[in-house]
């Protein structure tokens, strides 16, 4: 027997069934378009081939467009997130670490997974294989190459690294040069723009230098690692933590799914090298708040 407040009851419970999935679906009408932003690491064609069918896997999943942006340098992906222009940001680890130090509201999503399993890189300084240097030291008033200011491979561990020699590199070097994007430091290094270059490297099967290789860009075997970093936490992917909780949840479900549901994507986005993304939180890169802290440091005491 159904009573008067069983019917309210159940016609409470009705209203809020057909309500749910409105609001569910309410962020769709604030955000007709996702912007997913991307640091520069290679040339753009070369990243708009990798992460288009991200793009277009994510677009089915979340049910609105999602549209990749390339940036020319790793600030505009920075101060995109923090004007809430970009929802979505790939970021190397000390980029993230600005973002977030100077406001931008995101949390990480996903972090790159080695082939080997392990979670982390390094910064290593690349010279020509037929040049004579076999140390920084040797290096004495010739040019290095750097990547951005904001890079964690190829500015901020290479200047903590110089620190830890007693090197400050403006003084030391004939002249330090900014070359965009990790595959133009390599492409100055052969050109014969800089003498010793810094970059990103895992391991011997994958790098950047890797990477050019097999798109017929370089030999790995023209060039000799003299310094090696220590280990380096992997890249974040990472969202705008004021956007819709349903939202959130479905670009992280999207995010983490999307190695499994669309293998051959994955491992053409990450040449097969690569095992599928888990979940990070920020904490992993609070060692990356204090790197981009010293370096802030070092050119504070630079100028005064």
């Amino acid at each position: 027997m159904i009573d008067r407040r069983s019917v309210l009851g159940l016609a409470a419970a009705a209203v809020a069934f057909t309500a749910a999935p409105a609001v569910a679906q309410d962020w769709k009408a604030k955000y007709p378009e996702i912007v997913f932003g991307k640091i520069p690491d290679e040339n753009a064609s070369g990243t708009m081939d990798r992460y288009q069918p991200l793009m277009d896997f994510l677009s089915k999943e979340l049910g609105t467009k999602v549209t990749l942006r390339i940036a020319q340098d790793y600030a505009a992906v920075i101060e995109g997130q923090r004007a809430g222009q970009i929802h979505i940001g790939y970021y190397g680890p000390a980029s993230y670490a600005r973002a977030v130090m100077v406001g931008a509201k995101i949390e990480p999503v996903a972090i790159e997974v080695n082939e080997d399993g392990t979670k982390g890189y390094y910064s290593v300084f690349y010279v020509k294989k037929d040049s004579p240097y076999q140390k920084i030291e040797d290096l004495k008033g010739k040019n290095l190459g750097l990547v951005d200011p904001n890079s964690t491979s190829g500015n901020n561990v290479p200047r903590f690294s110089l620190a830890k020699m007693g090197i400050e590199p403006e003084s030391f070097f004939g002249k330090v040069v900014y070359t965009g994007s990790h595959e133009n430091a390599v492409i100055a290094l052969g050109q014969g723009t800089v003498d010793v270059a810094a970059n990103w490297w895992n391991d011997e099967n994958e790098s950047m230098l890797k990477r050019m290789e097999r798109k017929g860009m370089a030999k790995y075997e023209d060039y000799r690692i003299i310094f090696k970093s220590e280990q380096i936490v992997n890249s974040p992917i990472a969202m705008m933590s004021d956007l819709p909780e349903d939202l959130r949840k479905a670009i992280s479900t999207a995010l983490i799914a999307f190695p499994a549901k669309e293998p051959e994507a994955f491992k053409k986005m990450t040449d097969g090298k690569q095992k599928p993304w888990v979940p990070v939180t920020h904490d992993a890169y609070k060692p990356i708040m204090e790197l981009n802290k010293f370096v802030d440091d070092l050119r504070k005491k630079k100028a005064s």
